[in-house]
């Protein structure tokens, strides 16, 4: 039986909060969320180095070389939680029939892809 975890806050693309529940059945596997934060991290440091260069008046043109670099490494971190959603979470609901995972899916990568 599924057991209900501590609701999950979440922001959507204009920037507001909210919250929903999500059930797991399952964990995912370690060496997964080890990467995931991992890269999580290193994207956050790479975010405050930038802010440094905003700071310090860096040239525009290395700015923007560097935001592009840190959109990149979010993308590919996103793509890697997609995946490992997709064979635990949403193959797990697909066994159980519940279409309320799937359309939560649905939903978060129409908000992803926006």
């Amino acid at each position: 039986m599924n057991k209900p975890i501590s609701p999950l806050m979440h922001n959507d693309s204009e920037g507001h909060g909210y919250a929903h529940d999500h059930e797991h059945g399952h964990t995912h596997s370690h060496e997964n969320k080890k990467a995931v934060l991992n890269r999580m991290s290193r994207i956050i440091g790479h975010m405050q180095s930038v802010k440094t260069m905003v700071e310090n008046d860096r040239d525009c043109s290395e700015v923007l070389i560097q935001m592009s670099a840190i959109s990149s490494a979010l993308q590919s971190v996103s793509r890697v939680v997609l995946k490992e959603h997709m064979s635990t979470c949403i193959v797990d609901a697909v066994r159980e029939g519940d279409m309320q995972q799937i359309e939560e899916l649905n939903a978060a990568i129409d908000k992803f892809m926006k």
